[in-house]
């Protein structure tokens, strides 16, 4: 990018100045401030920095990088501007007694009141889209029960191995998985109480070689149960998602979903509404369960309503033939809607890991 040329000299001064001009729309505050800017060069009216975002999921990259260009290149003296974007996820905060597990940044329950709203289907796909938008991502099947995530992730026939006392996961996607259904036959049922559950679990956290991961989603079993209770207490969690459906039934439970959150002192990140409408061959929208039900419900909660996924036969072949929809169809246009959902989501994560650092007490919600 070139500029207007002159016999001005270009400060590192100017150059920082300039870019606190660049405000962060989810953050509330410059890149500079920040700490998004690093590394200025400047070698005549050529200058180069790096900029450092807090997830390549940002749903804003591309504002922040081209703002960053033009604001530099504005400067009187510079003739071009050379910018390398990168980005890092900050690492979740310890809590007093609860487990920190090395490596993993952020940790994200993904839950529903009920079952049947398509919960797991979400998981996995939102954990597709964040390693396609460049994240290092890992999927915790927490539905010790019923767990399903490994056939819709395509690695339902992966046999467990173990490196210095600990499991290997499966991995497919560029996302890394773990599960019960990897121990036990497919016919065989998990009839375990709570303790069982607890103790499982928490193996899962500590006991599995994730290596580097800037997320790791857990999928959750439907309700507000023993599940649930252990993953709070287990470590600290960096915020839940409830996935509702539209109608009313479904909306009452995501409610409770919610309110266990919050009891816990886990930041809600977001609602997203699965199932939220279906397009014929013909063309015509039909909204067999309703529609608006889970936005409704976020403003009504004052959440962030993290985007709708609508009912697609293809969404459910993918699932059942292990090959999820953003990856058998990633220019799709389901696709692209789990895409914007994750974006939306890393930009929470970031918001709540931001106003951890500045508050004291922990917030249940981000504008």
């Amino acid at each position: 990018m070139f500029g207007k040329k002159n016999d001005n000299k270009v400060t590192v001064e100017q150059v920082m100045q300039a870019l606190s001009k660049v405000m962060d729309p989810d953050l509330h505050m410059d890149i500079v401030s920040l700490g998004m800017i690093s590394d200025v060069q400047i070698k005549g009216g050529h200058v180069s920095f790096k900029l450092t975002l807090t997830t390549p999921a940002c749903p804003v990259k591309e504002k922040l990088e081209q703002e960053s260009r033009d604001v530099v290149a504005a400067i009187p003296g510079v003739s071009e501007v050379s910018m390398e974007s990168t980005a890092s996820v900050s690492t979740r905060g310890k809590v007093a007694g609860k487990e920190d597990i090395p490596g993993i940044k952020q940790i994200i329950a993904v839950t529903s009141g009920k079952g049947g709203v398509g919960k797991t289907t979400v998981s996995i796909n939102l954990a597709v889209a964040l390693s396609q938008l460049g994240a290092k991502v890992g999927l915790l099947d927490a539905d010790i029960t019923g767990p399903n995530a490994p056939l819709m992730l395509g690695v339902s026939g992966y046999q467990p191995a173990a490196k210095d006392n600990r499991i290997i996961p499966a991995e497919n996607y560029g996302v890394k998985c773990i599960s019960m259904a990897f121990f036990v036959a497919d016919d065989t049922p998990v009839i375990w109480r709570g303790p069982m559950l607890d103790k499982a679990i928490r193996q899962f956290l500590r006991d599995v070689e994730w290596g580097e991961l800037d997320y790791l989603i857990v999928d959750m079993p439907p309700g507000t149960g023993d599940a649930q209770l252990s993953m709070c207490q287990a470590t600290n969690l960096s915020g839940g998602v409830i996935v509702t459906t539209p109608q009313t039934v479904a909306c009452l439970d995501a409610r409770k979903g919610t309110a266990m959150f919050q009891q816990m002192q886990v930041p809600v990140l977001g609602l997203i509404e699965n199932m939220s409408y279906f397009v014929t061959p013909s063309g015509e929208r039909a909204d067999i369960f309703g529609h608006g039900g889970g936005k409704e419900l976020a403003q009504e909660l004052n959440v962030s309503f993290l985007g709708e996924v609508p009912l697609e036969p293809s969404i459910r072949i993918g699932g059942d033939t292990g090959k999820p929809i953003t990856f058998s169809e990633p220019n799709g246009t389901i696709a692209n809607s789990f895409k914007e959902i994750a974006k939306n989501l890393a930009a929470q994560v970031s918001i709540q890991s931001r106003n951890a650092t500045t508050t004291t007490a922990i917030p249940v919600t981000a504008h």
